[in-house]
């Protein structure tokens, strides 16, 4: 996959107004997946930063509200979220509401989940061809 940066979108509204939604939505039970993974309880998790420092690509985080047009019109509500910007510049969904759920706050189980959708798994029936490996592919086909 050529992925030119991360996007992230929190499901919560930046601002005073913003963060007093989110701060009464966590005390009734509502939760965000993406700032359980982003923030401790009074701060961002140096633990992410060092994982987003250590990523390949730009990586991008906004909330609802900040988010630009183009990305705004792709995740079409769907927040928290994680989308890749590829070499073409269309955006892939990396991450839904549900996998950042299931990482459960925690940033490694995070970083594998991402890594994870950055190195999809091949089709069934079908194989990654390594460099050392195209000879044997090409004699294969001409047998």
């Amino acid at each position: 996959m050529d992925v030119e940066e991360i996007l992230m979108v929190y499901d919560a509204d930046a601002g005073v107004v913003g963060e007093l939604r989110y701060v009464v939505g966590k005390l009734a039970g509502r939760h965000c997946g993406l700032c359980d993974v982003t923030h401790g309880a009074l701060r961002r998790k140096p633990a992410f930063d060092e994982l987003v420092c250590g990523l390949d690509v730009p990586v991008h985080v906004w909330h609802r509200n900040e988010q630009p047009a183009d990305v705004a019109a792709h995740t079409a509500g769907r927040t928290p979220i994680v989308v890749a910007r590829l070499g073409d510049g269309s955006l892939v969904d990396l991450l839904a509401a549900d996998q950042l759920d299931a990482c459960s706050g925690d940033v490694d189980r995070f970083g594998a989940a991402l890594a994870a959708a950055l190195d999809p798994p091949s089709p069934p029936g079908s194989a990654r061809v390594h460099d050392g490996d195209v000879d044997a592919v090409v004699d294969r086909l001409g047998e």
